[in-house]
């Protein structure tokens, strides 16, 4: 029996199949309802392709839990990104209609001919730190809404609002300080009280997460907390997306994955880079924290010295070094040589 590639269209309440051999053909389909035996199903449809590799549309995200049960099975389940997909579905030939069977069709046809199709593990430890690392960082984005609306109501109330960071035991002494002069205030001093109690929520539910994150990481017997400015939040969120770092064949591999390495847009015989904004965002952002961190103590590989002689400028005024020169362009006195060359953007 020839292999053949079954791809899976999944929904909420339904998952479409279509299994397409070489000849990327349609050979059957099925579609099951999303239940407690929607992977049993699958597989009594599917045994009479002996051969087969399943592709699923999005096995990080609405397929997430058919794929683990597919890999329980003893499954070989491909990840397809949904872009992926989509992109098969815009280049094929003739007018094919967007239904589910098609989808999952674009699916199969994907995985088929594209290398880049991850295959889908099971889930390990490394998925726990992944829990954790999402519910910290959740977490602290529900913190600083909560931050920021506490400040908007403390302008109100308090003349020049609060300049500096503030945090809950400051909040509450200036709120004890405030004595309301009519309903308005009162309701608006009420109203910094509730924020106050949640900004109080919050920090206790993140003392809570960066235990368990601690505890986590400390299980892992990961060696990246030695790394300077990488903490048990850090460490999480890399493990939780790295997983394991043998799949990655070097470091510009691993650079083009989380986005720190330069993406090249040259044209002709221009060689021009520029940073890029492809890759990991997650992960990316969190090298960029532990770099920052680094950035600040002078010790630490990460803070570059400047060359031997020489000082850095010291600025004189907005964006401009002491001796620069200066011309008048169109009423306004603007660098002679500019910051940035021509080439270096096109907007």
């Amino acid at each position: 029996m020839a292999a053949v590639m079954i791809g899976v269209d999944p929904h909420k309440g339904s998952h479409t199949a279509v299994v397409i051999g070489r000849a990327e053909v349609a050979l059957g389909q099925v579609r099951v309802r999303a239940c407690a035996v929607q992977a049993e199903r699958l597989l009594a449809w599917a045994a009479a392709w002996p051969e087969r590799t399943w592709a699923i549309e999005g096995a990080g995200g609405l397929g997430h839990l058919l794929a683990q049960q597919l890999v329980a099975a003893g499954e070989r389940v491909l990840d397809v990104q949904p872009k992926l997909a989509a992109r098969v579905r815009l280049l094929a030939a003739g007018d094919v209609n967007k239904n589910d069977p098609n989808d999952a069709r674009s699916v199969a046809v994907a995985a088929l001919r594209s290398a880049a199709c991850p295959p889908v593990r099971a889930e390990d430890h490394a998925t726990v730190l992944k829990v954790w690392a999402k519910r910290h960082r959740d977490l602290s984005r529900s913190r600083n809404q909560v931050v920021c609306r506490l400040h908007a109501v403390l302008c109100e109330l308090v003349p020049g609002g609060v300049s500096k960071q503030i945090y809950a035991a400051a909040a509450a002494r200036i709120l004890d300080q405030i004595e309301p002069a009519g309903a308005v205030q009162a309701a608006r001093r009420e109203l910094a009280g509730e924020f106050l109690a949640d900004l109080r929520r919050i920090d206790a539910q993140r003392r809570d997460i960066r235990k368990k994150l601690t505890a986590a990481v400390r299980a892992s017997g990961t060696t990246v907390t030695e790394v300077f400015g990488v903490g048990p939040a850090v460490a999480a969120a890399v493990i939780g997306d790295v997983r394991d770092i043998s799949r990655f064949p070097g470091r510009d591999r691993f650079a083009a994955y989380n986005g720190t390495a330069p993406a090249e847009v040259s044209s002709g015989n221009r060689k021009v880079y520029r940073l890029s904004l492809r890759g990991n965002r997650r992960l990316n952002h969190a090298i960029h924290m532990a770099a920052v961190t680094q950035i600040r103590y002078g010790h630490t590989k990460g803070r570059l010295p400047a060359p031997e002689g020489r000082r850095a400028p010291r600025r004189c005024g907005p964006g401009r070094a002491p001796g620069e020169r200066l011309c008048r362009q169109r009423g306004r006195l603007t660098p002679r040589t500019p910051a940035l060359r021509t080439s270096h953007s096109r907007t």
